[in-house]
């Protein structure tokens, strides 16, 4: 940061470029939009940052994040109770609820497994998950992780651990997404669609 750079904004772009996807030109473009608001709609940012802080917390049941506890999905009666699908993050929630396909109950792991990044199961909240289980009368878990090597190892763990439970474990269909063309599939892709194929009639 060059010297004629106040200290005050200096320090307000190095601290939004900490944030995922913000380079420091985006950083500085962030910076100097704050300083061109009025100064209530700044505040009420910095407010904002300072409440989620503040007041969000994870569910004791779902670990998704929620301004009480329990969380608004685990308390709602007209969801399925039998039904518990396990996602890796909190944006994953957000995805199948705009879809509204769903209607069951959520587990969040806050993450996978990824033996390289030094990530195994006791960082995740899968001892949650089997507390949960141990006396629910959840019938079906759908293990909703992503399609990627880590998601595939943490649905592998999971089946494993879930299995002499009794439960019947399924996974997210996978193939090839509408819209996309077969030539530009990669190998697993076109491995799933094959899988998943289903009858036509």
């Amino acid at each position: 940061m060059t010297t004629a750079t106040p200290q005050p904004i200096a320090r307000l772009i190095q601290e939004l470029n900490k944030l995922p996807g913000v380079g420091p030109k985006t950083a500085q473009r962030l910076a100097y939009h704050i300083i061109r608001l009025p100064t209530p709609e700044a505040r009420a940012l910095a407010e904002a940052i300072l409440a989620v802080k503040e007041q969000v917390r994870l569910c004791s049941l779902c670990q998704n994040l929620a301004d009480r506890d329990p969380c608004a999905l685990c308390t709602d009666p007209r969801r399925d109770t039998s039904i518990l699908c396990v996602v890796e993050q909190p944006l994953d929630v957000l995805a199948l609820e705009r879809s509204g396909v769903y209607k069951g109950l959520y587990h969040v792991l806050h993450g996978a497994l990824s033996p390289l990044e030094g990530i195994g199961p006791e960082d995740l909240k899968i001892r949650e998950l089997l507390e949960r289980l141990k006396d629910s009368r959840v019938q079906e878990v759908i293990l909703a992780t992503n399609p990627t090597l880590e998601g595939e190892a943490t649905a592998m763990y999971l089946h494993r651990l879930l299995a002499p439970l009794g439960i019947r474990i399924t996974r997210l269909a996978r193939g090839l997404p509408i819209g996309a063309e077969v030539e530009y599939a990669d190998a697993l892709t076109l491995q799933r669609a094959f899988e998943g194929r289903q009858v036509m009639g």
